[in-house]
């Protein structure tokens, strides 16, 4: 999967600006706030929909403006795909693929299929299990719409299971009508948490791979589903018991304790905990690792390797494992930012990027 053209007007900070992608490297040279991740943002938005920084879409739109366009052309293996994101200062986006609007914004999973890092990433190390799961809800769901949608019911279930625990008065009254929101949303417990589990044994040895060839093979990369229960199987019942036992616990808290809104995933270098025991170069060589083996497992499952967006990666990296990054993401088209660039014997197309403008 490629992209071919992205074309931008009234986005941040590109009044109007088309910009025409080679099939390997791609390079956006520029100092710091001239709008490279703006760019590589808005292809991340055609993605997924939604922004990687910030949660206020309205802010993409141009200062004194009151429209925003975006506009992407991808080329798949059986066909081309264009998808156009139009952004209103009075209304919700509008998203169109190949010129029809969607409904939902379920339909765009799986349209088009990118990975995106920055060094920010390294929150998926360092910070709550909700990033630890945000980065496998993101993976899946581009390659599994039924996932996506599962993760909307599950959380309108549980809004209702916790609607009911804080609005209860007597707990007695609560375990008799109660039953019906935990088997509802065991149910669907069960097929997240399997969806996830499956999901990190195909990730975990790629992640691997790719921990050992950039670091040079000096430590060994583990990943573990971190869940409620390791018999996935049955995990529906294993959760039915837990809330059956922490219903007292949920009651006092207003909010349900266990699921897999509480799950995570395990972390280790050599046996030790990366998150609380590694070095951040450690910490960073890991997520950097874990972001690539998703280029593997979308390959895997969608036949085409998925577009590689890099935000400012040089920086953090030292001239040895630069070369080892280009040279293990030359199999797929990769956007990279940067503010120095030395491709050394590798071909790249090369972007100069000032002020919003692209040369």
């Amino acid at each position: 999967m490629k992209i071919s053209e992205l074309t931008l007007k009234n986005y941040r900070s590109y009044e109007n600006a088309k910009i025409k992608f080679s099939d390997g490297l791609n390079v956006l040279i520029g100092k710091n706030a001239q709008g490279k991740t703006n760019l590589l943002e808005a292809i991340f938005f055609t993605v997924i929909g939604k922004s990687f920084k910030t949660s206020k879409e309205k802010e993409v739109i141009s200062w004194d403006k009151e429209n925003s366009y975006v506009k992407a052309v991808f080329n798949k293996k059986y066909r081309d795909e264009v998808i156009e994101l139009i952004f209103n200062n009075q209304t919700k986006k509008v998203i169109k693929v190949d010129g029809i609007p969607l409904h939902r914004i379920g339909e765009l999973m799986g349209c088009a299929n990118a990975v995106f890092f920055s060094p920010d990433e390294l929150k998926l190390i360092k910070d709550s299990p909700e990033e630890r799961r945000r980065f496998m809800n993101i993976d899946i769901s581009q390659t599994d719409k039924k996932y996506f949608y599962l993760l909307g019911r599950y959380e309108k279930v549980l809004a209702n299971r916790n609607k009911l625990l804080k609005t209860s008065q007597d707990i007695k009254v609560l375990k008799q009508t109660i039953d019906i929101w935990d088997r509802a949303l065991c149910d669907i417990a069960k097929k997240i948490a399997k969806a996830r589990y499956n999901f990190l044994n195909e990730l975990a040895p790629f992640a691997s791979m790719a921990h050992n060839y950039i670091s040079g093979g000096e430590e060994k990369l583990e990943l573990r589903y971190s869940g409620l229960s390791d018999d996935i199987e049955n995990y529906d019942a294993v959760m039915l018991k837990a809330l059956q036992k922490n219903i007292d616990k949920d009651f006092k808290l207003g909010f349900t304790s266990v699921g897999p809104h509480r799950d995570d995933i395990d972390i280790f270098l050599n046996g030790v905990e990366v998150k609380n025991f590694g070095s951040q170069g450690q910490q960073r060589t890991v997520a950097l690792s874990m972001k690539l083996a998703e280029l593997e497992i979308i390959k895997n499952r969608i036949g085409e390797y998925p577009i590689l967006l890099l935000d400012d990666v040089f920086s953090e990296l030292d001239s040895f494992r630069r070369q080892r990054l280009l040279k293990f993401t030359s199999k797929t088209q990769t956007i990279l930012t940067t503010t120095d660039f030395d491709a050394g014997s590798l071909e790249a197309k090369i972007f100069k990027i000032e002020k919003g403008k692209i040369n």
